[in-house]
């Protein structure tokens, strides 16, 4: 039995429809834990707020996509509309973002890093009683997956390919991929990317330069949270996420877990991490669902992972012993 099963993992076929669907779990954590790395990588700011913002990006990319895919809409239309979702839940989420940061976040710079803690907690506490109690004047699903959205899929993302991947989790690697390239180019080829990498290693010495480092971190904050709403969108489409009120929780801990593996404020950790874990996941999902009939033990392998880097490495893979001047 055992010999088997490791025959039948071992095989050609196998190891390709794995590694596939752990490239597609790798975009899908990577889109959730950019925002939030780009965050503390130059605030120090740990957002416990930041699984809500995906969670109302979820909900604004699906209104925009029911609003305006009908049943006899064509497959072009239907991306078109995804795109024009996206554009609307990240602008909206950036300006909530901002509005945040200048209002909420600014006023505690000085203080201890707990009053951050608290304060984003709370807002998380906030943003999920709000919508909470909108989902269901509006008569929406508040608990489960709000099912209206998951009919504006093109039907060529719900058919499998070559039996190996499903074609939504080819579009989740490509949106990944489409991130990853999106905030490399934004780091390494813009002027505020410039100024968010000088940040992350020594703000006060940016300031003395003449830069208004206040600007830079509403940008990088409303940045961050946009980030979160896009990833809401692209979780809208999968079942097994969904436009939810506890998508919120259900967010916030994998990007953690990939932020603190990958490193504390370092991008290119989160890029590995989110590879490491998908890769992982997917391996374990595989084991699980064929030979070991216990189908809560996959979600688990990530915290598992995230144990044993914190005892072996507890900086993470690239992480540094201090970020954002903190």
């Amino acid at each position: 039995m055992v010999v088997d099963a490791i025959v039948e993992f071992l095989s050609p076929r196998t190891l390709a429809e794995v590694f596939l669907r752990g490239l597609a779990e790798a975009g899908l954590y990577v889109m959730i834990a950019a925002g939030l790395t780009l965050v503390f990588g130059l605030m120090g700011v740990l957002n416990f707020a930041h699984g809500s913002l995906t969670m109302i990006g979820a909900y604004l990319g699906s209104l925009a996509l029911v609003a305006t895919v009908g049943g006899s809409s064509g497959a072009a239309f239907r991306l078109l509309m995804f795109g024009v979702a996206v554009v609307v839940a990240f602008g909206a989420l950036a300006a909530l973002g901002g509005a945040l940061e200048v209002g909420l976040i600014r006023p505690i710079y000085d203080r201890p890093p707990l009053y951050q803690i608290l304060l984003t907690f709370g807002v998380t506490l906030m943003l999920d009683e709000i919508a909470r109690i909108l989902v269901l004047f509006y008569g929406l699903q508040p608990t489960t997956v709000w099912q209206d959205v998951l009919g504006t899929k093109p039907a060529f993302l719900s058919e499998t390919y070559g039996g190996l991947i499903g074609g939504l989790e080819l579009f989740q690697l490509l949106f990944g991929l489409l991130t990853v390239v999106g905030v490399h180019l934004f780091l390494t080829r813009t002027r505020y990317g410039l100024f968010v990498r000088a940040g992350s290693e020594d703000s006060e010495m940016l300031s003395a330069l003449g830069v208004d480092v206040r600007r830079v971190f509403t940008v990088v904050f409303a940045l961050g949270t946009g980030l979160a709403g896009a990833a809401g969108v692209l979780l809208a489409w999968d079942s097994a996420w969904g436009a939810s009120v506890p998508l919120a929780a259900e967010t916030l801990l994998p990007a953690f877990v990939v932020v603190i593996i990958g490193g504390l404020g370092t991008f290119r950790g989160t890029v590995v991490a989110a590879l490491l874990v998908g890769l992982v996941d997917a391996t374990m999902t595989w084991w699980f669902q064929n030979y070991i009939a216990f189908t809560g033990l996959p979600e688990m392998t990530i915290f598992l992972i995230l144990v044993v880097m914190l005892v072996v490495k507890p900086q993470g893979l690239y992480g540094v012993s201090e970020v954002g001047g903190h």
